[in-house]
Formats: structure tokens, C-alpha cells, sequence
């Protein structure tokens, strides 16, 4: 048996002829030891505190160039903390990829104006095979859902004369900067900012379109258009140089400064959060240290002298070891399911009115009470708290198990799910601006505009299981089976 699991039985009490024992951890035990909740938990309040309430800059050089950027969160690692709290939580994990899918819709689509189908133009169908549009979609879902900002990566050909290639950018390796000295934050810089200083040589350096107007600031940079700021057209980029930029997209949050505030940030500045993953502590702490029954076992003091008699024992140090031995076989009789069917044979005696004694009695102290179900309520209520953090109600991704939580009709279901998907039109809009820019710069705009398509949940009186609903952003949809 493993030392540091060895159990022993201890003397809780005695009656005239019995003493009274419980199982319990050979040797001293000290409550605070790892393994118990103390050890275990730390506040989550502490990756998201106000890490852009004052804003600060670290220098670095890249290339010859000295930048300054802004580091995401007090230690620059707020984005990879936040991400694995989440994925630690079965209920935010969940809440999230909940959100991701309903936020992706039926994926983007590049739509004909007239007939408010997918475009058959044989450029735009090539461009958004050659650049995996579904999949950077669903990548941009993720980062609007975690970050509330996405960055766009934009490739032009050679000569400048169209945009080619799109590239998403994962805002947990992003960071925006500025050269030194200067005010405007103008680049993104891209690179793996797990490490407390990264490899200046495998950092990406990005220039960063104008976020209220990406568009004209690259008509201007490639002299298509005038520069508003002198009226005049710069020079256009010789071929080859200047073709790569980032397009940031950011939901609005209050108090921005430069990274976003995602709402469901609260669920960690709250208590719920740390109550879930404290009960979740606590729990497997108390099976972990209580998985023998809680038992009482009464042994006739006489007992262990029978047992060493019965062996013709009398050597008082192999009766220490007989009785040792003897003890640990109650020991493994009580303790653990595996044991469970096993018979424990102690003898008896007859006392002179007739009835009979057992020398050794297991008195089951739980009998009758019902176990398991300590903190239950709070559980339900904590997991319930989460998807309200995370705007997901319980009953779509069943956070709530139990008869009486999930006898929400099937119509209320529907409503739910569409009411989610009609709330993320917002998104779709902010998401939507790097592929707007695509489509103007390449001149496919004046035939052709891009669209998330939305699965609405139908009724069964209707013969259909759903349709698709064209929600784009000139305010006029059509719907589709």
C-alpha cells in the first residue's frame, strides 16, 4: 500500500467491554496538506482587472525600427489566462462554442443584388475558394466571441491592382503599436507573446488601415486616390513592396482605449465564477478524502486477544503484528467499493443468558441519509449565472439537466434559438468590414454583396425542418428553404 495513502484505526471511544474505531490516515494529518480547496483556488477576478484603465507602452525594436506597443492586460498575458479559465469551465466552454456557432450562421456568402443568391461570378467563386472563406469565418466567430475584436490580414497582388489573398490573425498573438515617439498606433505586431520578450526576428510587423475608413486609407497608400489630409495623390508603391495590411474589426464596448471589453468579462470580476469551480473544489476534495464509508466499528476488547490465541501466538512483539494485521483487514473489509461483497469473520460469544455478541460490529452511521447531493442547488443555480454571463439561455445547451429545468416546450426552444440568432446581426455587420473592402477594391461591389445567411427553426405544421434567412445589410432579405 501506498505510505501516503495508509490508513489506521483509531481509538474514537469506549463502553464497558468495546472500544470504538474510525478510519482514519495514519499518522498526523494536516488539513491545509495539497489536495484540499485552500490549495486549489484562486480568484479569477485577478486576470481581468482593468488592464487598459491607464495606458502604457513597452518598447521594442524590430528590424532596425523601434516600436512601442500596448501589452494586453497588466502582465501582457491576459487573452491565454482568459482562454484557459474558459476552457476549464464546462459550462463557459460550452457557453462559448454556443456562441461561436450561432455567431458563424449559415457561413459568409458572396450574394448577386438581383436575385439574392450565391454569385456565380467565376472570380469571386476562385477567390473565395483559394482563401478557405468558410474557415476564416468561423475564426473571425471565435475571436469576436472571445475578444470582441478580429484582425484581417489583406495580400494585393504584384501590382497592386487587386487583393488576393485574406489571412485571419488570432488576437491572442496580436498586438497594436506605434512607432516610437509617435501618437497614432498605425501597426499590428503578430507573434507569440506567451514568452514575457518575444523573438523580435519571428515577429510579423503589419500596417493597420484606418478603422473607420480601411477602404479610402488604401486607395490613398496605393495612389489611387487623394490623400485628404494634403489633397493630393501620393506615389504609387513600386510593384511587389507595400502589399500586405491589417483590417481591424471591433465590437463596441464602453471605455475602450485600444483592446475591447468583452461583456461577459463580469463573470469573472463576479463571485459566480469562483462559487462554480470552488464547489467543483470542494466536491472532489470531499470524495477524494472520504471514500471510506462513514462508519462506526465497535471491537470487543478481548478481541484481539482471541485472534493471537487462536493462532497459538505468544510472543508479545508478534502479537503486536498479528493485531496489526488484524486491523488492517477490518481496515480493507470497510474501506472502498472494490471491496464491496466481501465478508468480514470475527467470531462470537455466548454470554450466560443465551444471546450472542459479535466481537466485531461495522455500524453504518449514514444508513437512511441520502448522499451525493450536497451543493446541488448551488451548482444548478451557479451554472445558470454562467450562461446569463455568456448571454446563452441554459435550456439550448442544456447547462440545466433535470426534469423539472428542461420542460421548456419545443416552441419556446425555437423562439430562443431565433431570438440568438437575430441578436447576432450586430456582429456579422462589424465582421463583414474586410470582405466590403475586398469587394470595392476588386470592383465586384456594383453586382455583388456579402451576406450572413441565418438557420431559422420552422414549425412542423409547415412540412420543413428550417429555412435560411437573408439578413444583409441594405435591409432587405429574402427567405430560403
Amino acid at each position: 500500500m501506498n505510505e501516503k495513502n495508509k490508513q489506521d484505526l483509531v481509538p474514537i471511544g469506549h463502553r464497558p467491554g468495546w472500544t470504538r474505531y474510525g478510519v482514519a490516515p495514519a499518522g498526523v494529518v494536516d488539513i491545509a496538506e495539497e489536495g484540499s480547496p485552500a490549495t486549489k483556488y484562486q480568484e479569477s477576478r485577478v486576470i481581468v482587472q482593468d488592464f487598459d484603465e491607464k495606458l502604457t507602452t513597452n518598447p521594442i525594436t524590430i528590424g532596425g525600427v523601434d516600436y512601442e506597443y500596448v501589452p494586453y492586460g497588466d502582465d501582457d498575458q491576459l487573452p491565454f489566462e482568459v482562454m484557459k479559465r474558459i476552457g476549464e469551465n464546462m459550462v463557459t466552454s460550452q457557453c462559448q462554442l454556443f456562441n461561436v456557432q450561432a455567431c458563424y450562421g449559415q457561413g459568409v456568402r458572396f450574394i448577386d443584388r438581383d436575385t439574392r443568391e450565391d454569385t456565380q461570378d467565376a472570380a469571386i467563386r476562385d477567390f473565395c475558394l483559394r482563401n478557405s472563406l468558410h474557415e476564416m469565418f468561423l475564426e473571425q466567430a471565435t475571436d469576436m466571441k472571445f475578444f470582441f475584436t478580429t484582425i484581417t490580414k489583406i495580400i494585393l497582388c504584384r501590382d497592386h491592382s487587386r487583393i488576393v489573398q485574406v489571412r485571419h490573425k488570432e488576437m491572442c498573438y496580436c498586438r497594436f503599436a506605434r512607432l516610437a515617439g509617435k501618437k497614432r498606433f498605425e501597426y499590428v505586431l503578430y507573434g507569440d507573446w506567451r514568452e514575457s520578450t518575444p523573438d523580435p526576428n519571428n515577429i510579423e510587423v503589419l500596417p493597420l488601415l484606418d478603422f473607420c475608413d480601411p477602404l479610402g486609407d488604401l486607395m490613398v497608400r496605393m495612389g489611387k486616390e487623394n490623400d485628404p489630409m494634403t489633397g493630393e495623390k501620393r506615389k504609387a508603391p513600386k510593384d511587389g513592396k507595400d502589399c500586405e495590411f491589417a483590417i481591424v474589426c471591433r465590437m463596441a464596448t464602453p471605455g475602450r482605449q485600444v483592446y475591447s471589453r468583452p461583456y461577459f468579462f463580469s463573470a469573472f470580476r463576479d463571485a459566480w465564477f469562483d462559487i462554480y469551480e470552488l464547489i467543483g473544489i470542494s466536491k472532489r476534495f470531499m470524495i477524494q478524502n472520504t471514500s471510506a464509508p462513514r462508519l462506526q466499528i465497535e471491537v470487543h476488547d478481548d478481541y484481539w486477544d482471541i485472534v493471537c490465541d487462536n493462532k497459538g501466538i505468544t510472543d508479545e512483539d508478534e502479537r503486536k503484528e498479528c493485531i496489526k494485521k488484524e486491523k488492517q483487514r477490518i481496515i480493507d473489509f470497510v474501506c472502498g467499493p472494490k471491496n464491496a461483497g466481501k465478508a468480514l469473520i470475527s467470531g462470537y460469544y455466548v454470554d450466560p443468558s443465551g444471546k450472542e455478541h459479535p466481537m466485531v460490529r461495522v455500524i453504518n452511521l449514514n444508513q437512511g441519509k441520502k448522499e451525493g447531493g450536497d451543493w446541488a442547488d448551488d451548482m444548478q443555480e451557479a451554472a445558470n449565472t454562467l450562461c446569463f454571463a455568456f448571454g446563452v439561455h441554459p435550456n439550448l445547451i442544456g447547462a440545466t439537466p433535470g426534469k423539472s429545468q428542461m420542460n421548456n416546450s419545443g416552441s419556446d426552444k425555437r423562439e430562443l434559438f431565433t431570438m440568438k440568432q437575430a441578436l447576432e446581426k450586430p456582429f456579422h455587420d462589424v465582421m463583414m468590414k474586410p470582405y466590403h473592402v475586398i469587394l470595392h477594391y476588386n470592383g465586384w461591389s456594383k453586382n455583388v454583396t456579402v451576406d450572413v445567411p441565418m438557420l431559422m427553426l420552422t414549425t412542423l405544421d409547415e412540412n420543413k425542418d428550417a429555412e435560411k434567412v437573408t439578413n444583409n445589410n441594405e435591409g432587405n432579405g429574402n427567405n430560403q428553404e
